[in-house]
Formats: C-alpha cells, structure tokens, sequence
C-alpha cells in the first residue's frame, strides 16, 4: 500500500493549519493551481504543500507559523529539488525580514493569500517531474478512495 501522508497528522500547529488554508485558496483561485497538503518526497521529508499548475508547473510551499518554527529548520532546502518554485508561507503577524530573500514569500489566513516575493523559477528536470506527476495522480487517487471507502475489505 502506498503511503498516503495524512492531510492532517496532527503535527500542524492552529495557525499552521490557517496559513495551509489561505496558500491552497490563493494558489487555487488566482493561480489555477491544484494543491495536496502533506506530501511525502522520495528523500524523506514531506512538503507542505505542494501544487500543480495547469501548464505542469510544480511549487512547493514550506509554511512556518513563528519564529522558532522558521529558526528550528534546516531541511527547507531538501524541498528545492521536488519544485520548479519554492515559497516559504507565514502568517500576517510574522515578520517577513527573517526568511531569505533568495525564496519566494507568500502571507496567509485562513481566508486568503497573497505573493509578497516571487520565486526563482528552477525547472525540475523531466525525470523527476514525471515521477513526481505519476506519485501525485496515485496520491490524489488513494486519498479519495479513502474517503470514499474508510475501510476496505469490510464487511457490508
């Protein structure tokens, strides 16, 4: 069996899980992308969010809900080589002057987002991006179907 990554493994903190929220509604209603929250990558880490543009675009979205969550984490980097764009996500609260000028920057709520610094464009290498776009239709699949069917070879 494949593994899923719960949508929410309990790990995301409150205003983790609003900034999760806003970043998929932005990246859905203005960008046209299709998001997945808790994806699991090939080299162990698990992306936040990932999303899929409609031309096959692929970003990666690292949310940090405070300054310690951002000071604590070293791997952010890992995630670069999974997207074509790599944003960091905070709350409106956060401030922005902490993370790196080199990434993209996205503020969210609940409710919404907005772009506050674009990402360099790093085209993923045709390879990964057919073996990323192959796990992420089975991922899609597999959380449906558990939705659909919590609790397969149950008796009816």
């Amino acid at each position: 069996m494949v593994d899923l990554g719960p949508i929410v493994d309990l790990r995301q903190s409150p205003t983790a899980l609003r900034v999760q929220r806003g970043v998929m509604r932005l990246l859905r209603e203005r960008y046209d992308f299709c998001c997945y929250a808790e994806v699991p990558l090939r080299n162990g880490r698990r992306a936040d969010v990932l999303a899929v543009g409609p031309k096959g675009e692929i970003w990666i979205v690292e949310i940090k809900s405070s300054l310690i969550d951002f000071q604590v984490d070293r791997k952010w980097p890992e995630y670069r080589e999974f997207s074509d764009r790599f944003f960091f996500a905070k709350p409106p609260e956060l401030d922005p002057e902490i993370f790196p000028v080199s990434e993209g920057l996205i503020v969210a709520d609940g409710h919404d987002g907005a772009i506050l610094r674009d990402s360099p464009d790093t085209p993923l290498p045709p390879a990964r991006r057919k073996a990323l776009m192959l796990k992420l239709a089975r991922l899609g699949a597999d959380r449906i179907h558990v939705l659909m069917d919590p609790s397969p070879g149950a008796s009816t």
